[in-house]
C-alpha cells in the first residue's frame, strides 16, 4: 500500500489564501510601485470573502511595506523597505546560534565580496578620512592586533560607506548587533590567534593596500585580516 494519492491537508487560514491572492494579482497585473490597487469592496466580491478578511490581508501587506493608503487615491503599491523590515525581527537575543553564525558569515561574504567596488568608487575624501580613523586608533592602541569593537566598526563601517550602495550600508547597520553579540559571548582568550601568514594585518595595510594596491590584492589582505573569524566559524564543523 502507497501513500501517494494522499494529498497533505491545506492548513492556510483564510486570510493566508487571501495575502497570496493579492501578491499573485500585484504581478499578474503587472502592477509598480505607485499603481493604485483596487478598493477592499472590489477585492471582497471578486474573491468571495468578507471585507474584514480582505482589510487584514491588506494590513500584512501595509506592515510589510507593499501598500499604503494615499489621500484622495486610496490604497497604492509601494515600494517595500527591505533593511527596515529585517531590522524588526533581528533583535540576537531572540535568534538562535545557528542564525546568529549564519548572519555573521553574512558579514564576512559581504566584506570579502565589496573590494571592486571600493577601488572603483574610491575618493580622495574617502582614503582622507580611512587615514584619519587609523590615525586615531594607532593613538589610542599601541597594540594593532588587540581587537576592539569600536575600531572594527569605524573603519569596516567606512568602507561600506565607501562602496555607496545603500543596501550594503543597510545590511552594514542591519548585522552590527549580530556582530557585538558575537564580540561579546568571547573571551579575550577568543580572539588571540597565530595568523597562517606570521602577522597581523592591520587597518593601516588594509587603507595602503586601497591606496596602492589592487581588488584582487586588498581581496587577500582582507581575508587576512578576518581570519580568527573564519577560523572560528570552520572549527565549529
Amino acid at each position: 500500500m502507497t501513500m501517494k494519492n494522499i494529498k497533505p491537508i491545506d492548513t492556510l487560514s483564510l486570510v493566508d489564501k487571501v495575502e497570496i491572492r493579492l501578491l499573485e494579482f500585484f504581478k499578474n497585473n503587472n502592477l509598480k510601485p505607485g499603481d493604485p490597487i483596487p478598493k477592499e469592496l472590489e477585492f471582497s466580491e471578486s474573491l468571495g470573502v468578507s471585507r474584514t478578511v480582505i482589510r487584514e490581508a491588506l494590513l500584512r501587506l501595509r506592515t510589510l511595506g507593499l501598500v499604503e493608503s494615499k489621500k484622495h487615491r486610496g490604497m497604492v503599491l509601494t515600494e517595500p523597505d527591505i533593511i527596515n523590515n529585517f531590522a524588526r525581527i533581528l533583535d540576537p537575543t531572540l535568534l538562535g546560534t545557528g542564525i546568529l553564525k549564519n548572519l555573521f558569515e553574512l558579514r564576512l561574504i559581504l566584506e570579502m565580496g565589496m573590494a571592486d567596488f571600493l577601488f572603483e568608487r574610491k575618493t580622495q575624501k574617502d582614503l582622507d578620512d580611512l587615514e584619519e580613523i587609523v590615525v586615531k586608533e594607532e593613538e589610542q592602541e599601541s597594540d594593532q592586533s588587540h581587537f576592539s569593537l569600536d575600531k572594527e566598526i569605524a573603519f569596516h563601517g567606512k568602507l561600506y560607506q565607501i562602496s555607496n550602495n545603500k543596501t550594503l550600508q543597510g545590511f552594514q547597520q542591519l548585522l552590527l548587533p549580530v556582530f557585538e553579540y558575537v564580540h561579546l559571548k568571547n573571551t579575550p582568550q577568543d580572539f588571540k590567534h597565530r595568523y597562517s601568514s606570521g602577522h597581523f594585518v592591520t587597518h593601516r595595510m588594509l587603507m595602503d593596500n586601497i591606496k596602492i594596491g589592487t581588488p584582487e590584492t586588498f581581496r587577500n589582505a582582507m581575508r587576512h585580516h578576518l581570519e580568527p573569524h573564519f577560523d572560528s566559524i570552520f572549527k565549529e564543523k
